[in-house]
């Protein structure tokens, strides 16, 4: 159970902040949001502000996205004959139209509309009462869908191709960028969580409890100077000694290691734990605890991840494998385990996974947030966007393969795992 909460709670801030960033851009663009969702599948949580954004949570915590005006195939489509219930003010105007049936308004009037234009015109036309009537329909009203989500209608001058090529872009470029805020930030809290940074220029040393070194007295912030006959300087050395000094170490073998202890200096013989294959002698490196120190470690640890995303999507393209790649069931299984390792483990997966996200993103696949970018800057070069058919077959082509690349890594995540 666990497992699950952890799941979700790391799955649903990464994509709260990805689309957060999609959404704050969006509305600076001039670009109306129509919602804001954190998960997919049918609605459990819905509030519409005041700006019109409607923000919903649902049932499947595998997603999120945010509805924009006019992007991509967000149309409001309402069949000829659809009965509906209209809302309207005072000088007539339609400021709801409600196709659920649910979240009636006693004073509403019904309609079964047979035309409508929410775009330019803003008017719908039906019968009431066996007369066809046409009403104008305010610039800011909103409509109820069939399964009760109300959204704001979306008229021309507020949907995504009329922004700027630049509000567009930026819109585009704000959900990884979040992503990769998120990790950072999350990697500085990691630092401050466990104490400090990671000092791999000193040969100072934390001793792990119940570790080999521990039995023989050593403690915090001792001073590892030689293991064997190699002098230590820093925590690369001590690793590259410990290594050399049990390459051929047999089980219950000890090895000599100089320990200075405040003022005091003294051999111990240590006999090392064999642990994933190789032997540990039970130290990690000693901590700075600045604030700078952690801050900047923090942003480094950040940095380091980034790049170790970068390069396993390198040994990816040059040599592709599904069982590189990993799905909401892999996802899971590493949350789970983090989740059993404690707080800093699971910090450390969503700082991960959130750089993870944000670089992923880029990716100049169409359905991605990288594939818009391309188009953003194609049009920005060609001063004219390309037409809206090619744009959508595109996007389209774009979808189909990430749908098929989804569908064929969660199965091999589902027979690694299980089977």
């Amino acid at each position: 159970m666990l497992g699950v909460i952890t799941f979700i709670i790391i799955f649903g801030i990464i994509v709260a902040v990805h689309e957060y960033g999609h959404l704050y851009f969006a509305k600076k663009s001039g670009i109306l949001v129509r919602e804001y969702a954190i998960g997919m599948g049918p609605k459990i949580f819905s509030h519409i502000a005041k700006d019109g954004t409607a923000y919903t949570i649902r049932i499947l915590p595998l997603g999120g996205y945010v509805r924009m005006a006019g992007w991509g195939d967000d149309e409001t489509e309402i069949k000829v004959g659809t009965p509906a219930s209209l809302t309207l003010n005072a000088d007539g105007q339609v400021t709801r139209i409600n196709l659920s049936g649910k979240q009636l308004d006693n004073t509403s009037l019904p309609m079964n509309v047979t035309s409508y234009d929410l775009e330019d015109k803003l008017e719908i036309t039906g019968l009431v009462l066996d007369d066809t009537k046409t009403y104008s329909v305010h610039h800011d009203a909103t409509i109820v869908e069939e399964d009760g989500t109300e959204i704001r209608i979306a008229p021309l001058d507020v949907q995504y191709q009329n922004a700027t090529v630049w509000g567009r872009l930026i819109t585009n470029f704000a959900g990884p960028m979040n992503n990769f805020i998120l990790g950072a930030i999350v990697f500085v809290i990691l630092v401050f969580a466990q104490g400090g940074v990671s000092d791999l220029s000193s040969n100072h040393v934390r001793v792990a409890s119940n570790g080999a070194i521990a039995k023989v007295g050593v403690k915090d912030n001792d001073q590892i100077l030689k293991v064997g006959s190699q002098k230590i300087a820093n925590w690369d050395d001590l690793t590259a000694a410990v290594d050399k000094s049990t390459a051929n170490l047999k089980s219950g073998d000890s090895i000599s290691v100089l320990v200075k202890s405040g003022s005091t200096t003294k051999t111990v013989s240590v006999v090392p734990k064999k642990s994933n294959g190789s032997y540990v002698i039970g130290v990690m490196p000693a901590l700075k605890t600045g604030l700078s120190d952690k801050l900047v470690g923090g942003l480094q640890m950040a940095w380091m991840s980034a790049f170790a995303v970068l390069n396993a999507l390198k040994g990816l393209i040059a040599n592709f494998s599904l069982d590189k790649l990993g799905g909401p069931v892999a996802m899971y299984q590493v949350s789970s385990q983090a989740a059993q390792a404690g707080l800093t483990s699971v910090l450390y997966l969503l700082g991960m996974l959130s750089i993870n996200l944000g670089i992923m993103n880029l990716i100049p696949i169409p359905a991605l947030d990288g594939g818009k970018i391309v188009m953003n800057i194609l049009e920005a070069i060609r001063r004219k966007p390309l037409k809206q058919e090619t744009e959508t077959y595109i996007t389209l082509a774009g979808v189909a393969v990430m749908l098929v690349l989804m569908i064929a890594v969660t199965w091999n995540d589902i027979m690694r795992v299980f089977f």
